[in-house]
């Protein structure tokens, strides 16, 4: 039966100085092939691109992104472009992207970078830390991907990745950790340019190959230095600490529902009841979609007639 200190006998093998350079390799090598042409990975990309795209891809898709992404830096290529919109503006280009909250914090970042920073997006992590909207996560992948600083990128994809190669985990804690960072940092090559390439290389073989539901092992670059595999394929040991996310029915769609209704016509012309018959959960979503800045009641009170939210620039 495996012990507790089977799992760090692991990690201390595989980020040994003598095997580290032989993963770094496999990967790099393995994404120098396989990488995907993303606009924002475009050597030319501004940082203010990078952190768009780091935006929009949180709990979203690359597959979702990519077209609206261009759109967006069509008509706002500028923390100052972007500074001149209206609530309005932003939340009709953001589209069906989700999260909706995310395009006024990005808003909310362009007005913060044109006055505390000459509308330059800030190269250190304090600096995008301070940034309405912008994480741990962001903040980081930020200052690698924009500026070529040697930072710790932990996405889920990356964090998948490590937590099978590494850890011997299937999945990784529900939370990020101490000690995920302490092996994601391990594993980072010295060099900051080739640690910039690493983090993506990471979040990319996560993402086409280290998949959550069907990982193509036998594809795997460095398959054989996998604990995971070598365990056996455990199952995951932090299931029952994982919370499920339904959407129909719930809040979070009545929200989606008339967000849609909302982009479509300033003024919806099908009344809220026809969006969703439920009168209780319909006024809890509405109430909540005006407490977020999300829209506003147009003319007299209590009554559901909603637009998106204008706004001075």
């Amino acid at each position: 039966m495996p012990t507790a200190a089977e799992p760090a006998a692991r990690i201390d093998r595989t980020m040994t100085p003598d095997v580290l350079p032989t993963l770094h390799a496999a990967v790099l090598t393995w994404y120098g092939t396989h990488a995907r042409p993303l606009p924002w990975r475009v050597p030319d990309c501004s940082p203010w691109g990078v952190l768009v795209s780091e935006v929009m891809l949180q709990q979203t898709p690359v597959a979702r992104v990519a077209g609206p992404w261009q759109e967006w830096l069509t008509r706002w290529p500028t923390p100052a472009a972007l500074a001149q919109s209206t609530p309005a503006d932003v939340l009709a280009a953001w589209g069906r992207l989700g999260y909706p909250r995310r395009a006024l914090r990005l808003r909310e970042a362009a007005h913060v970078i044109v006055r505390d920073h000459g509308g330059v997006v800030p190269a250190n992590v304090d600096g995008l830390l301070a940034l309405p909207g912008v994480g741990a996560y962001t903040a980081s992948a930020v200052a690698a991907f924009a500026y070529h600083q040697r930072t710790v990128v932990l996405d889920t994809n990356c964090r998948r990745v490590l937590a099978r190669l590494i850890g011997g985990e299937v999945f990784p804690p529900p939370s990020l950790t101490a000690l995920e960072r302490r092996r994601a940092e391990a594993a980072l090559p010295a060099d900051a340019a080739t640690s910039v390439t690493w983090n993506v290389a990471v979040m990319e073989l996560g993402a086409l190959v280290c998949t959550a539901s069907s990982p193509r092992c036998t594809e795997c670059p460095v398959s054989g230095a996998c604990a995971w595999l070598a365990a056996g394929r455990p199952g995951d040991a932090h299931a029952g600490r994982r919370r499920t996310q339904p959407w129909t029915g719930t809040d979070r769609q009545a929200r989606g529902v008339i967000m849609a209704a909302l982009r479509e016509a300033p003024v919806p012309g099908a009344s809220l009841a026809d969006l969703w018959p439920d009168p209780v959960q319909r006024q809890r979503a509405v109430n909540s979609l005006v407490a977020d800045g999300l829209a506003e009641r147009v003319g007299n009170p209590g009554r559901d007639v909603l637009r998106l939210p204008t706004g001075a620039p």
